[in-house]
């Protein structure tokens, strides 16, 4: 197994314990994800080359959609990449405002160096590339600010070149947010960086100083996302892959709000394939039904259109370069494997590794994967989060901490309704409706 720091281990049994998707170190956890590495790596490479790209993830509950778009973006950010997960909703992100989504892909910003909220220490490093630049042309000293100052605004201007035509309250925020900075006014230069990120709600004054006013709004977000890839490319970043997770939630909300956010999801492919966000790959995450049934992508048949993927043959020979890619999801012995991988990096930082190993071994993890996927109406591709999290909470921690416990004497697994997401309790009902105790 590929050595982990200790930091890392705790980070994922911690997620594991909790019954989330961990942040970080998903490649020591990936199991069925080599069938995509290559198709992955080259398109990273296009869009590192200026090039953009745009893929759907389909999957059903359980099928690993939110653990592989987490696995690529820790894969973008090992090649120099900036990130965002943004989940979509109908309440805090519907799709079809673009503000909002702005918004949001601003507030995740991850980079290789830093995790959510990276917008500053993005800004700040694009500043130094620029001041490098003019130095280096000559004709200025590093101690001449205030011409150093004039050169970079200049080229400020010039980098943004587009982007300052269509969206030129991005530019002026800028310029507004480094002369803040240079003369120490602090508070103005948090309220530009907030409006920059489309924050709402920034004092007026602020604005005012900076000669922009209102909010970023509907027609100017999808402008200052533009502004946003020229500053992450000029300060040495690769691009940025943006998640839209769980887009199928756009199937439960009024009609008129669906066509919207389905309209808009067309635009933003169109675009893309236009040429106009170099250096971003787009992904979205849903089910079979919202690609396939009649409440989500075939209700606009342009974007069913460009959507449309072959999946009649047998998933093994699924084109990973498609538009579409279709997480097949686990089995048993997929679930088994991933239980052993858990195990073992749980045991690695364990007080006592050799009980760990000795009483989780592989045939009980592989007892304890049948169990839970019994108690869950015998589906696998529901059972991975419940197992991962019993085999932690329960399992693991126990043998860590009581020297005189054994799984397979003192442990009868329980699954009950209040610890089950809406999916797995019907899954569960599927079988019984009454609380699953298994000896092991």
């Amino acid at each position: 197994m590929t050595e982990i720091s200790p930091a890392r281990r705790q980070a994922i049994v911690d997620a594991l314990r909790r019954g989330t998707v961990p942040r970080h170190g998903l490649d020591v956890l990936a199991v069925g994800m080599d069938r995509f590495e290559e198709a992955i790596d080259q398109e990273l490479d296009k869009v590192a080359a200026a090039a953009a790209s745009f893929r759907a993830i389909r999957g059903e509950y359980g099928s690993g959609k939110t653990f592989f778009v987490r696995w690529l973006a820790e894969r973008a950010r090992r090649r120099g990449f900036a990130t965002s997960e943004v989940q979509i909703s109908e309440s805090e992100t519907p799709l079809h405002r673009h503000e909002t989504v702005y918004r949001r892909i601003v507030e995740r910003l991850s980079t290789p160096e830093q995790d959510d909220g990276a917008l500053r220490s993005v800004l700040d490093a694009w500043f130094y590339a620029l001041d490098e630049d003019i130095l280096s042309e000559g004709g200025v000293g590093e101690q001449d600010t205030s011409e150093l100052a004039s050169r970079s605004a200049g080229l400020l201007e010039t980098r943004l070149g587009e982007v300052a035509r269509r969206a030129p309250a991005f530019a002026a925020a800028l310029r507004s947010y480094r002369v803040a900075l240079a003369d120490g006014r602090r508070e103005e230069a948090d309220g530009l960086l907030s409006w920059l990120g489309g924050q709402p709600h920034v004092a007026a004054h602020v604005k005012r100083a900076a000669g922009i006013r209102g909010d970023i709004d509907h027609d100017a977000a999808l402008g200052f996302l533009q502004g946003l890839l020229v500053v992450l490319r000029d300060s040495g970043l690769a691009g940025l892959v943006v998640v839209l997770d769980e887009v199928e939630t756009l199937q439960r909300v009024r009609t008129d709000v669906r066509e919207r956010a389905l309209n808009a999801l067309r635009q933003l492919i169109d675009e893309i394939d236009g040429g106009r966000y170099p250096g971003l790959m787009l992904v979205v995450t849903g089910t079979p039904a919202f690609f396939d049934g009649p409440q989500g992508v075939q209700r606009l048949p342009p974007l069913a259109s460009r959507l449309a993927t072959d999946f009649t043959t047998n998933v093994r020979y699924d084109n990973p370069r498609a538009v579409q890619l279709r997480l097949p999801g686990f089995d048993l012995d997929a679930l088994c494997i991933l239980g052993r991988r858990v195990r073992d990096i749980y045991g690695n930082g364990a007080s006592a590794p050799e009980r760990v190993h000795e009483l989780a071994d592989d045939e009980y993890v592989a007892d304890l994967a049948r169990a839970v996927t019994g108690s869950l109406g015998g589906r696998v591709g529901v059972a991975p989060r419940v197992y991962l999290k019993k085999l932690v909470s329960d399992v693991l921690d126990r043998i860590d901490q009581f020297p005189d416990f054994d799984p397979r004497q003192h442990y009868a697994l329980t699954v009950s309704d209040a610890e089950l997401t809406d999916v797995e309790r019907a899954a569960r009902s599927s079988s019984d409706p009454d609380e699953v105790e298994l000896e092991l």
